[in-house]
């Protein structure tokens, strides 16, 4: 089998220190919602990537556990820690908790994060790792019997391997959503199709980037399995060293879904009373969207905004709300003239 990698990204910039929630996060209204989904309290994200920075402030009290997969620090299996930065970004984005006053904030801060390293150094991988990992999240079980409720990948490659495509399948069959980027091969124009597997499987969640001014990004493949945007330009989360990198890319855009998926578990399964399948936390997802304007290939749904149900149930409820009129002895008694 040959190469898997990263989907291209840029760094835009590399941050010491950093206090705020991101501007990705408060885009996708994720405050709006911690309240009533525990801000995705008992839900675990696999994240298949290059490995996360376990030990940074703000990601060390979300990682449940992890394995590496790749050839790295001679194939230590339990040595998952990120050599190359992608990872822990990913990771920061889905569910980063600042412990005190300095720190970011993820889109689930109060979901954990199952590390699953099947990315070397270089960000490629071999497809078998690729697999494996896939299996590793699927087959993971915590102490209380915990399981993997969504697994992100925001990595692609040009060929489609029947063995990815049957672990990817496996995984939503067993009712775990699987979340993947686009790709960055978009060429600005919406009428032709770029294609990255595994995105590119209808079975996925293929997620495409948008800038903060609710743009498509001109780098954002396009093609008839788009799901739906997310930010995806100058994005802010954790990285190497203890530190912050804003970074661009469907690999950013990518885990603003996943992060949303545990707070949308949390919220909807509270009110079915039971678990979800995959196909029904697909349909609460959709609904969380907000059409652009832009073709389904470039925007699918549109972009995911968290807080639209309620916004949706307030006028709702303002038109539905019968009008307080006054009686009719109250009207003429008014209309009479002294």
């Amino acid at each position: 089998m040959s190469k898997i990698h990263l989907i291209p990204y840029e760094i835009d910039e590399i941050i010491e220190v950093s206090s705020e929630t991101p501007e990705g996060v408060k885009m996708i209204q994720a405050p709006d919602v911690w309240e009533k989904s525990e801000q995705g309290k008992g839900n675990i994200i696999a994240v298949v990537d290059t490995g996360c920075q376990i030990d940074h402030p703000d990601l060390k009290d979300r990682i449940v556990g992890g394995r590496n997969f790749t050839s790295d620090d001679n194939g230590d299996k339990e040595n998952y820690d990120d050599n190359n930065g992608h990872g822990t970004h990913v990771a920061g984005t889905i569910a980063a908790s600042s412990a005190n006053e300095d720190g970011i904030y993820g889109v689930a801060p109060a979901a954990n994060i199952l590390v699953v390293k099947v990315l070397s150094e270089d960000g490629s991988g071999d497809y078998q790792w690729i697999i494996d990992g896939i299996h590793y999240a699927i087959d993971w079980e915590g102490e209380n019997g915990e399981k993997v409720r969504a697994i992100s990948m925001s990595l692609g490659g040009p060929t489609d391997v029947p063995e990815l495509y049957e672990a990817v399948k496996r995984a939503v069959d067993e009712g775990i959503p699987v979340v993947c980027a686009a790709g960055n091969e978009g060429d600005d124009r919406h009428d032709t199709d770029e294609l990255a597997f595994p995105g590119s499987y209808n079975e996925v969640i293929q997620v495409g980037a948008v800038n903060f001014n609710k743009e498509i990004a001109p780098f954002s493949n396009t093609n008839d399995e788009v799901d739906l945007v997310a930010p995806g330009v100058n994005i802010l989360s954790t990285y190497l060293d203890s530190k912050y990198a804003k970074l661009s890319g469907t690999s950013m855009a990518t885990p603003h879904v996943s992060g949303a998926l545990a707070l949308i578990t949390k919220i909807a399964e509270e009110q079915f009373d039971r678990q979800l399948t995959e196909a029904e936390l697909y349909a609460q997802l959709v609904r969380r969207t907000i059409p652009l304007g832009y073709p389904k290939s470039a925007e699918g749904n549109g972009l995911l905004a968290l807080a639209i149900l309620d916004q949706f149930e307030q006028l709702f409820t303002a038109f539905t709300t019968p009008y307080n009129l006054p009686s009719q002895k109250e009207t003429v008694s008014t209309s009479r003239k002294p």
